[in-house]
């Protein structure tokens, strides 16, 4: 195929920028780096040799490579929080160093010395890595953790309604975010109707947002990636923890199979509101039980097959169901009615590892995921079968992919990372399937047909240092999607930059186009499990969006950093439910959406941190526009985007009073969001009114109530803001073993934060132009949760 060749040649030029007398007089130094407790790889530790001022980091897996001069050298591994180790060597051939860190206060300045210097160095922007020990620290509600819901405090990320865990991300929709977990997409990530992210933070590693500059390894949406990284497992000792909270409770448990071999970690969770519910409803009936609980687990086992090679093989599988049963006795028989709702997904993937040479990395993968979700209701006789009835409506996507990352340490210059991989999507919008024994009816029915498709793609990026001062990275996906018989490709072009003014001080910007070729059909905004998973097709075309953002960073005395990013973000091809049209519709979802919609969305987010000393956190401001446009809606003039916010602002604080006790705080504000409601209404007769009545005498009975709606999304919601508090009471009660009690105040003040509005034409003193009533959801809320790490 002509790109693939165009893009080997790519490879070639690139490497052939490397001299022969380079190659003679340079060496390599690579090796893994571990956490010396549990020998589990660590990821983004700086790597650096001072006297040359050159440096790099480990990749996901705990690798790096440098090459350097012959000779004698300074090598720094270091990472917040971890003690620094420093190696004199006298590089002579190609050598090999392992190394392990560990936790150490005593040291922690001298680590972020380095660690600023790889901060401000960065050539990516738009990126935050999320520490876990952050997260856990931020107030809880129900005392559940929740990893969906800290990303939403950072700038450029939107909340949407109140409670709910959906980010939009600069202006995108939820179906605009690549969630990752271990390199496989999550398609549904909310547990309770969006009140819950389904990730267990006890069984996460490492968690990076990517807002823009989308390195071309990243493909398939148009607004964030979010890659989350499990843990390995402990290879040296037995551990876990585990939490009890109001609604859920969870455990992890981690260790070797083969110390310093293999290991695996385990995490499960599960809330108990059925159990909660169930005494409420058998105060109405001893018949009926009913209820809705989520559940999740997470298993990963890792073995090393030699000093070259390593496989990992990781799963996750979670569950959400809302469920009735109600049972009837007749006497001779009983008669039970059985209905609900059930979703969730499953993630599976085969990782192998392997070094070509001291320079070359591989990591291949295999991938499953699926996202499934079903709405039944069944009817069983005990003594007659024949009067036995079910009815089950459901809908899927399911993939299957295989993936090769190769990375390729050049030269100190230059890093490049070449890759192919290839999607199998299979789609099933709705499909009906009945069974009713009297009728002799079992049939399946496709509402939507069931659709595949095939998406590969191929990329290349190469990360450039120019001069000490200015380094790029400059990259090239190409994509391409066979569906129904159409082809769909493109090339995306990936390009970012930055330029230090100073050792503390760099400028940087970032251009990049992506492709997406699935679409998330929503009616409700919140992310609701009803929402449906739906192609490119020869009718619907995949999206795309080009996105610019220039940006400065400044990071002082070591303990704090501030950046700005600018952006702008145009968005075409967007598609949008027709009005009335939703999920259960005996017609195709074709023929219900409005198609060849434009977005665009632009603002300014500022970002204060600091990362050390007994209090930490950021602060974040958001300044940003987001608008929407269809030729079939708001008369084809443009309107504000559901969630355009013009102002959020977020602040989560965390003070250590002792080893003891600390707080954690946040505090958030919001724009109101833009929706529709009625500005007004008329009354109108029926057609046949002057054939059959006089009109002297008009019977109220007889008018119909019109609503008026002004232009699309021009009612702004009232401002949200919130505050929340968390207490930690920590205790080692033994060797190894340490409790926390953590106490949370959700929604501190008590605001009464909008879920939404409607308008009341009965209650109330003028009944003929009605009264616009706010509905909440959450007061101020309580909780508590225990937790134990052994």
């Amino acid at each position: 195929m002509k790109i693939h060749r165009i893009l080997i040649s790519v490879l070639l030029a690139l490497g052939a920028m490397t001299s022969y007398a380079q190659r003679a007089t340079r060496v390599t130094v690579s090796g893994f780096v571990s956490e010396k407790r549990s020998a589990e790889r660590m990821v983004g530790v700086n790597v650096y040799v001072p006297k040359l001022k050159i440096g790099t980091i480990t990749n996901n897996y705990g690798y790096y490579s440098l090459s350097l001069p012959r000779g004698k050298h300074t090598l720094v591994f270091s990472m917040l929080g971890f003690a620094t180790q420093q190696f004199e060597i006298d590089l002579k051939r190609d050598t090999i160093i392992n190394v392990e860190i560990q936790e150490e206060i005593a040291e922690l300045e001298e680590v972020v010395i380095i660690a600023d210097k790889k901060q401000a160095e960065n050539v990516q922007m738009s990126s935050i890595d999320l520490p876990l020990k952050t997260v856990k620290k931020i107030p809880m509600l129900f005392g559940e953790t929740d990893l969906l819901r800290a990303i939403q405090y950072l700038p450029g990320v939107q909340s949407g309604n109140e409670g709910f865990t959906g980010i939009y991300v600069r202006g995108g929709s939820p179906d605009q975010n690549l969630i990752l977990l271990d390199g496989v997409p999550v398609y549904n990530a909310s547990h309770l109707f969006g009140f819950f992210s389904v990730f267990n933070s006890d069984a996460i590693k490492s968690v990076q947002l990517y807002k823009g500059g989308f390195p071309a390894r990243f493909a398939g949406r148009l607004s964030s990636v979010i890659d989350i990284t499990m843990k390995e497992g402990n290879m040296r000792k037995f551990g876990g923890e585990g939490s009890v909270g109001l609604i859920a409770s969870r455990l992890t448990v981690e260790g070797p199979i083969i110390k310093d071999k293999a290991s695996f970690i385990f995490s499960g969770r599960r809330t108990y509101l059925d159990v909660l519910s169930q005494p409420l409803i058998s105060v109405q009936t001893d018949d009926a039980t009913g209820g809705y609980y989520f559940g999740d687990f997470n298993g990963k086992i890792n073995y090393v097959i030699n000093s070259k090679n390593r496989l990992y093989l990781s799963y996750y599988g979670g569950i959400d169901k809302f469920f009735f049963r109600d049972r009837s006795n007749f006497g001779t028989h009983t008669e039970t009615v059985e209905g609900g709702l059930q979703w969730g997904n499953n993630t599976g993937s085969l990782r192998w590892n392997h070094l070509f040479n001291n320079k070359m990395f591989v990591n291949t993968t295999f991938n499953y995921t699926r996202y499934r979700f079903t709405t039944y209701l069944s009817q069983t006789h005990s003594t007659d079968p024949s009067q036995n009835l079910l009815a089950r409506f459901f809908s899927y996507i399911q993939d299957f992919s295989l993936r090769s990352d190769w990375e390729y340490a050049l030269n100190p210059n230059h890093y490049l990372r070449f890759g192919v991989s290839s999607i199998l999507h299979d789609f099933r919008p709705g499909a009906l399937q009945v069974k009713d024994n009297q009728a002799n009816i079992d049939s399946l029915v496709d509402f939507s047909k069931r659709i595949q498709s095939v998406e590969n793609g191929l990329y290349v990026e190469d990360e450039i240092s120019l001069n000490n001062r200015t380094k790029v990275n400059i990259g090239l996906h190409y994509a391409q999607n066979f569906v129904k018989g159409v082809t769909y490709q493109g090339l995306q072009p990936r390009l970012s930059g930055r330029y230090m003014l100073s050792d503390k001080t760099s400028l940087k910007a970032s251009y990049v186009l992506m492709q997406q070729f699935i679409h998330l059909l929503s009616n409700t905004g919140i992310g609701l499990p009803t929402d449906l998973w739906v192609p490119a097709t020869d009718k619907v075309k995949p999206q795309i969006a080009h996105q610019g953002a220039v940006g400065a960073t400044y990071s002082m005395n070591s303990t704090y950093e501030f950046s700005a990013e600018a952006y702008y973000k145009h968005m075409s091809n967007l598609i949008e439910y027709k009005n009335g049209a939703s999920y259960y519709s005996t017609v195709d979802w074709q023929s219900q959406v409005h198609t060849g919609g434009r977005g665009w969305s632009y603002g300014l987010e500022l970002f204060a941190e600091k990362k050390l000393g007994n209090t930490t956190g950021w602060i974040g401001y958001t300044l940003s526009w987001s608008w929407r446009q269809f030729k079939e809606l708001n008369n084809g003039l443009p309107y504000p985007f559901r969630f355009d916010r013009r102002h959020d602002i977020s602040i989560v604080l965390n003070h250590k009073f002792s080893e003891r006790f600390d707080i954690g705080f946040t505090w958030v504000y919001g724009t109101g969001i833009a929706t529709n409601i009625p500005m007004g209404q008329f009354a109108t007769l029926p057609i046949d009114f002057w054939s059959g009545y006089s009109p002297v005498y008009i019977n109220p009975d007889q008018l119909t109530a019109v609503f008026y709606f002004g232009p699309r999304n021009s009612f702004r919601m009232p401002a949200y803001h919130r505050a929340d508090i968390g207490f930690n009471f920590h205790k080692k009660l033994t060797i190894g073993i340490e409790r926390t009690w953590n106490i949370s105040l959700y929604n501190l003040y008590s605001r009464r934060n909008p879920f939404f509005i409607y308008i009341d034409y009965y209650n109330n003193n003028n009944p003929d132009r009605g009264v616009y009533k706010l509905v909440s959801l959450f007061p101020i809320i309580p909780s508590v949760s225990y937790n134990l790490k052994f």
